[in-house]
């Protein structure tokens, strides 16, 4: 009698957590479609990729058109109009990755204004996934895209000049942000950027993502980060999620940053979990030595639950999934 009492009390409590699981998944029903991307220029490029997404449009196209709204900016840090690398040129990295985990990439790219599109015409017209430098401006330029001046604007122009009262050549990576015209910081304290990422879910429930910078400020020639490298800046798995990252690109490159997180978001974490823990590896790998260093992550579930995390204070990201929904959202970080 006892035994036939405790396996009621079990079933009841079994039945009683199955339906708080059902609430709690009606609670958070499937976002869809959604697209988040980081910082505040995510609210306009969000804008873009859900005037796709709200039209029953596919997520590859959503990701595209919304990151060239911030490629098209000027005086941004993205894009043609970005601060240039130490001698002077604007290079421009991107990838761009579909739901069947077909990708694109391009890096150091000069004189073309969407290198978005062209990392998309890698993924869709060769059978490579990244191009670079000279090779890559030869494909975009036969692929139809126009080469536009070699002449930096106007804020980059002043940023570059007042770098080169100096020009400080230093092994320690990302020393341009301890200056008061860096162009990663804010003199508030506050990080800005040099990259958009963006991941979104279509209304058929398949996943697509976009990273594309003008990378580094004053950065040697040649430098490529982490956002055109697939599983560092930028990475999909249609059966999990997507993710992308902004900040120091080496360091999300030592961790494979995005594959990392969307391997997590497999072992079930939630987006803001995965992304916290790939934040808490970097600052483990640097033993905690992460001072002058940021790093953002931010993800979507198959679930059309999103999250992102940071090291530290000051990274946002904006998310889309109505017409009057797009919100920027300060990121949680790890430190104080």
């Amino acid at each position: 009698m006892l035994q036939r009492r405790r396996f009621i009390q079990t079933a009841s409590l079994g039945l009683s957590t199955l339906f708080t699981q059902n609430l709690f998944a009606k609670n958070n029903a499937v976002k869809k479609p959604i697209v988040i991307s980081t910082w505040k220029e995510g609210i306009n490029a969000n804008k873009a990729a859900w005037n796709v997404l709200r039209n029953n449009g596919r997520a590859l196209d959503a990701v595209e058109q919304g990151v060239m709204v911030t490629e098209n900016s000027i005086n941004c840090c993205v894009g043609l109009g970005a601060n240039p690398d130490r001698d002077g040129y604007v290079t421009l990295d991107a990838c761009i990755m579909d739901e069947t985990g077909n990708a694109g990439s391009v890096a150091a790219i000069e004189r073309i204004k969407h290198p978005i599109s062209v990392a998309r015409k890698v993924m869709e017209n060769t059978p490579h996934v990244m191009l670079v430098g000279e090779g890559a401006q030869q494909f975009a330029v036969a692929q139809g895209f126009p080469m536009e001046p070699q002449i930096l604007s106007d804020s980059a122009r002043k940023a570059y000049e007042e770098w080169l009262k100096k020009s400080e050549y230093k092994p320690k990576v990302n020393i341009e942000n301890s200056g008061a015209f860096a162009p990663n910081k804010l003199s508030n304290g506050n990080w800005n950027h040099d990259t958009i990422g963006m991941v979104a879910m279509d209304a058929a429930g398949n996943l697509s993502g976009s990273c594309t910078t003008s990378g580094m400020a004053f950065k040697m020639h040649g430098r490529v980060g982490d956002s055109p490298i697939i599983g560092a800046g930028l990475y999909v798995d249609n059966e999990i999620g997507a993710a992308t990252s902004t900040g120091l690109g080496e360091e999300v490159i030592k961790i494979c940053g995005t594959h990392l997180v969307v391997e997590l978001m497999r072992q079930g974490l939630s987006p803001e979990a995965a992304c916290k823990a790939a934040c808490e590896r970097i600052v483990k790998r640097n033993k905690g030595n992460v001072k002058d260093m940021q790093v953002g992550f931010i993800a979507i579930n198959k679930q059309g639950e999103y999250g992102g995390y940071c090291i530290q204070s000051g990274f946002n990201f904006a998310v889309c999934y109505g017409d009057d929904h797009n919100e920027l959202i300060d990121a949680k970080h790890l430190m104080p």
